[in-house]
Order: C-alpha cells, then structure tokens, then sequence
C-alpha cells in the first residue's frame, strides 16, 4: 500500500515536471528553416503565405500554438498582438500555425490577433511535423514552440514552453541581439 502511495506520488511528480517545466525545441539554433507555404488569413482575409517570400523581407517570427480560442492561445496571440509595433521596427514578420482550419483562424486572426498579424492552417500538420513542433501528450495539436529565422533561412532561436508567457519577450530579444550583431558585422 504504501509503494503504491509512493509510485502514485513519484507518477504525479513527474508528470507536473513534465507539463510545467520548458524544453527546448527540437530543431537547433543554427539549423537550416524547413520552407514552407500554407493558408493563412490576416483581418478574416485569406492567403497564402511562403516562408521563402517572408524572409525576402526581413526575419520571421514563427510561432507554433495548440488551437485557436483556448485560454494560453488567445493570451499568446494577445501579447503578439500588442507587440506588433516591436516586431516591425525590428524588420520581424509575424505568423502563427496550428492545426485550426482557415475559417476557424479567420475568426482568430480578426478576434484575438486584432488583425495584426497572420495566422496559417496547418491540418494535415506538415509543417508542424517538419519543425518537430508536435505537442507529445496531444499529437494532434502544435506544441507551444517559437522560433526566430533570419532572411538566409537559419534558425537563430528556438523556444519551447506551453507557458505562454515568454514567447514574445524571448522572440524579440532573439531579435534585437541578432539586429545588434548586425550593425556590428557579425553573422549571420
């Protein structure tokens, strides 16, 4: 009875370890970006967007969510959505992927995204699969992943957490510190 107790506990420890605590993603700074064109849709309008044309214009903030209108997507989409402005100054485009269908992530991009920034529909998960963005106790959602990609197609930051709560402060000092080697002469 009383290892059984324990087990329990150790079981119940282990998995709040695993539900709370960040991991890096698995695609490594440094890596090569896989390319990618999906659907995506910006103030309800539709398109499709190319990570290729994307990087012709400047970084790529690519951030990875669960599903639309849950609790952690919509305070995620919220602080991308307020810090837009940064992301711009700093040359960053924004784009969100899920497993939503275009006519949920319409809605999405117009509620929670104010319209600021696309969000793409990845349904059959590809480019989740591709940026091993898969969230392993739910296979059939994104993993909360966010990445940084300059304009030669390197990954310069990656990050994992299902906390919402650092994505942006972390994509945009990936994105500073990069803007700041830069000016220096550093690559890439």
């Amino acid at each position: 009875m009383i290892s059984h107790a324990i087990r329990l506990a150790a079981l119940a420890s282990a998995l709040v370890a695993t539900l709370t605590a960040p991991a890096s993603a698995a695609l490594s700074v440094g890596s090569k970006a896989p390319g990618f064109s999906l659907q995506a849709t910006q103030g309800g309008n539709a398109f499709t967007f190319t990570l290729a044309d994307a990087l012709k214009k400047g970084p790529v903030v690519l951030y990875f969510y669960p599903a639309a209108f849950t609790s952690g997507c919509t305070v995620e989409a919220h602080e991308f959505a307020d810090a837009i402005d940064q992301y711009k100054q700093l040359g960053a485009t924004v784009i969100g992927v899920s497993h939503d269908p275009l006519d949920k992530l319409q809605k999405f991009s117009v509620s929670e995204c104010r319209s600021k920034f696309p969000v793409a529909a990845d349904t059959d998960q590809t480019v989740m699969k591709s940026y091993d963005a898969i969230l392993p106790q739910h296979p059939q959602y994104a993993n909360r992943t966010s990445y940084v990609i300059v304009p030669n197609g390197t990954i310069i930051y990656a990050y994992t957490s299902l906390d919402p709560s650092l994505h942006v402060e972390n994509t945009l000092t990936a994105l500073k510190a990069w803007k700041a080697d830069q000016a220096s002469g550093a690559t890439p």
